[in-house]
């Protein structure tokens, strides 16, 4: 087997070369972000928008192949991995000749990318100053890593230079890692694009600001940057000579593509601008207009470009429009907050009596699913039944959430445990203090909408709410402090495992990536367990227990993933929407032609 890993790292390595065309900087492909950026350190985000820049931007040890499906690993700035000791050690053989943008923090010299590099990026997870919502992908893993950690808690100083057994680097382009136990998910891991490497003298020289001054070695670079408003990247100059020679698979629109994209250069196009425009009404028009070359997430006004069958309509392919449509490995979920408190204040979702359990169950049961599939996303997305998705190693096809929409038997459920309704029709608690829910969202349209479904929904068993509104960026920061009571969230598949979906609500994950804030023993016990073993019936068995846990606990509300239908304009070439990659458009080019 390893063999086999070897042979397609050589031959994807390979296919640098150094006759390919660079980048054409009289290029630039224009789209959009619907949500802003909260910043561009690997470390410290946690948002989609974000994470597609730093993709770019940054290079992981391993990648994914462009065509490939199922997804399949591949070569970025180390080979393969060669995988030893029963799975415990990791060895990666880093690319020689990977340059760091320049950057005045290297003091004129260019600073080639090194194995230490690696490493540093990994212990800045484990860093407390940093507060990294993505630690869980390391705590636990690498040897003498958590003590580190620990230490650093005690003493308010992480010691960087400090030698752990879990890293070893025997010469500057090897790292070896060594791993406490088995993991079958590591590899995965290490190609998500939060694990690139950042240079020590970066995050030394600018702190904080580092998040608003990335210096990477990918295929791009931050050109201009103007914050919640503009994003304008271009081709990395001293980038590595890649070549595009991805393999057809057995979609038909593979053959075009690697017609009309084998042999350039990666990047073709010279430049990106990123606008951030929160409405989709306004994405729409800016497309229609010309303004944009290619545009997605337009659910909420998917009528104005697919007829019921979801095909394009005629006039937009008159005009040489394509539509690229795959369900995304996502689910959307509303959480609930299990904690007893936030901050100091009682949380009446919190908690595990049998009322705040049935409480949860009661919301999770009004909550009318129909509508917000049917009305808010115009039919462009499917329930989510299972928390792992369709498309994601471990998804059950065959699962039906027990929680249905059933308003009177919510209403049944909440007088049965003392819920209680006043004359103005809205239920006190048990104890007959009032009952009231906070929904938080943002202040554009989507967001209204959601509040009012979710106020429809509350109305009809008699549980008032507050909506609380503020932006993105401020939402997310107070929901990884646990502060946030209800609130809508998604989450996209970094890897395309089911382990990727199950932390999501493993206890010591609160604070990370654990929106509900969920601890149940009987939960982690059975995750901890499922960490040891590889995809299969026996894993499997135990994700089905943990969802019946989950359904019972009810601390979210499972609701849907999304179609993402990607409008197209004709001179777009090569384009094809990757499961797990984020930012496609560094395998596409632009037909000036075409236009």
């Amino acid at each position: 087997m390893m063999g086999v890993w070897r042979s397609l790292a050589m031959l994807i390595l390979g296919a640098m070369a150094t006759g390919a065309p660079a980048a054409d900087m009289g290029k630039t492909l224009r789209i959009t972000f619907q949500v802003a950026e909260t910043g561009f350190d690997p470390v410290r985000i946690h948002d989609y928008y974000s994470g597609t820049v730093i993709e770019t931007v940054y290079d992981s040890l391993l990648g994914y192949d462009y065509l490939a499906r199922p997804s399949k690993l591949a070569p970025r700035a180390a080979e393969l991995p060669q995988v030893t000791d029963g799975g415990r050690t990791y060895t990666f053989k880093i690319r020689k000749g990977i340059l760091f943008t320049p950057d005045a923090a290297f003091k004129g010299k260019r600073r080639e990318l090194v194995a230490e590099d690696f490493a540093y990026t990994i212990k800045r997870f484990l860093d407390p100053k940093n507060r990294s919502p993505y630690a869980f992908f390391f705590e636990g893993k690498i040897l003498g890593l958590d003590d580190l950690a620990a230490e650093a808690k005690k003493s308010g100083r992480f010691d960087y230079d400090r030698k752990i057994p879990g890293f070893e680097i025997p010469d500057s382009h090897t790292l070896r890692i060594k791993l406490k136990d088995p993991d079958y998910t590591f590899s995965q891991i290490l190609a998500f694009s939060q694990t690139s490497a950042v240079a020590r003298e970066v995050i030394e020289t600018y702190g904080e600001e580092s998040n608003f001054h990335p210096v990477g070695t990918g295929p791009y670079m931050l050109d201009k940057y103007v914050r919640s408003s503009k994003i304008f990247l271009k081709a990395n100059p001293d980038y590595r000579k890649e070549t595009w020679d991805f393999k057809p698979g057995a979609d038909p629109r593979d053959k075009d593509i690697v017609a009309r994209m084998k042999g350039k250069q990666i990047p073709a196009i010279g430049n990106v601008e990123i606008s951030i425009v929160e409405e989709s009404q306004a994405r729409m028009l800016a497309f229609e207009n010309g303004e944009t070359d290619l545009e997605y997430q337009l659910w909420d006004v998917s009528t104005r470009f697919m007829t019921e069958d979801n095909k394009l309509v005629p006039d937009f392919v008159k005009k040489g429009i394509r539509l690229d449509r795959i369900v995304d490995p996502e689910i959307t979920y509303t959480y609930m907050n299990t904690l007893d408190k936030i901050g100091d204040q009682p949380n009446p979702v919190g908690g595990f009596t049998r009322e705040r359990i049935a409480l949860r169950r009661a919301i999770a049961m009004a909550y009318n699913l129909g509508d917000q599939i049917r009305i808010i996303r115009k039919n462009q997305s499917v329930k989510a039944e299972y928390p792992i998705p369709p498309g994601v190693t471990g998804h059950e096809p065959a699962w039906k959430n027990n929680i249905r929409h059933d308003p009177a038997g919510a209403n049944a459920l909440l007088e049965r445990v003392g819920y209680k309704k006043g004359a103005d029709g809205y239920r006190s608690q048990p104890d007959g203090t009032p009952l009231l829910i906070r929904y938080s969202t943002t202040p554009d349209e989507r967001g209204r909408l959601f509040a009012e479904l979710m106020k429809k929904s509350m109305d009809s068993i008699g549980v008032r709410i507050d909506i609380h509104i503020d932006k993105f960026p401020e939402l997310l920061k107070a929901e990884k402090q646990c502060r946030l009571m209800v609130r809508g969230a998604a989450w996209i598949a970094d890897y395309p495992d089911g382990d990727n979906f199950m932390q999501l609500l493993y206890g010591p994950n609160a604070y990370q990536s654990n929106n509900a804030c969920y601890k149940s023993a009987e939960y982690d016990k059975l995750y901890e367990k499922s960490k040891l073993m590889p995809d299969g019936a026996e894993r499997n068995k135990l994700y089905r227990e943990m969802t019946k846990i989950m359904e019972r606990d009810t601390p979210w509300i499972m609701n849907d993933s999304r179609y993402r239908n990607t409008l197209l304009h004709k001179q777009v070439v090569g384009y094809k929407k990757h499961p797990i990659l984020h930012a496609d458009w560094v395998y596409i080019d632009l037909d000036k032609r075409a236009k």
